[in-house]
């Protein structure tokens, strides 16, 4: 039975307007997203199969262009629209972080840090640059390694600091196994950054490790 069949109630872009978002399924929503279905199915149908193929909607918004191409259904003006969806989404977090409150604890970063950190497949170290009131000036991917460590050089994010005017920073990094917690290593370049900036009256107000869907705070566990 094609959507336009069913009860009003029951169409993913009806329920939408009338409930709002947060009242539709991850299958309903990527069928308003697709628009159409295939031959034999709805795009709610086509929408199931999608979150079944790829373990979810993080396993379909994290896929390659070609793995994305090859399921039914997609291709490669779907991929685009799926990208410019996500980065927008990023984008938004980034501005509200941007323009709100100063950050007071470690946990004002995180979704931000995490939407740009999770699903990356080599270790990034980045950092949020912040002024004397703890507000965002700028968000910088610093350093990119492969899934065994990035190297870190702490006189390059000195560098960064100054160039940025920047009074204080939150660092992060990505574990591409998922597995948040820190490590030796992870704690040593968090001591050595600390003691670089202050030569120059910066300070490290904490260092985030991004796993799979976690962040750990180095500041929280007492280890920066």
């Amino acid at each position: 039975m094609p959507i336009t069949d069913w009860p009003e109630s029951e169409r993913p872009r009806e329920k939408l307007l009338a409930r709002g978002p947060g009242a539709l399924s991850d299958a309903e929503l990527l069928a308003i997203f697709l628009r159409t279905g295939v031959p034999g199915m709805t795009a709610v149908d086509l929408a199931r199969t999608l979150l079944a193929r790829f373990g979810g909607l993080r396993g379909l918004l994290a896929a390659d262009r070609s793995t994305l191409c090859a399921a039914p259904g997609l291709g490669p003006a779907k991929y685009a629209q799926l990208q410019a969806a996500v980065e927008m989404a990023r984008r938004h977090l980034y501005e509200s972080l941007a323009r709100g409150a100063p950050i007071t604890s470690p946990l004002a970063a995180r979704d931000f840090l995490l939407s740009r950190l999770r699903d990356r497949p080599h270790e990034v170290f980045a950092a949020l640059f912040l002024d004397t009131r703890h507000r965002v000036i700028a968000f910088r991917e610093l350093f990119r390694g492969t899934v065994d460590g990035a190297a870190v050089h702490p006189r390059e994010v000195v560098r960064a600091a100054l160039a940025l005017n920047a009074a204080a920073l939150i660092v992060a990094h990505n574990h591409p196994s998922g597995v948040a917690e820190p490590s030796a290593a992870d704690v040593g370049i968090t001591r050595k950054l600390r003691e670089a900036l202050a030569l120059v009256e910066v300070r490290l107000l904490d260092h985030l490790v991004v796993g799979d869907g976690t962040v750990v705070s180095l500041a929280e566990r007492g280890l920066l």
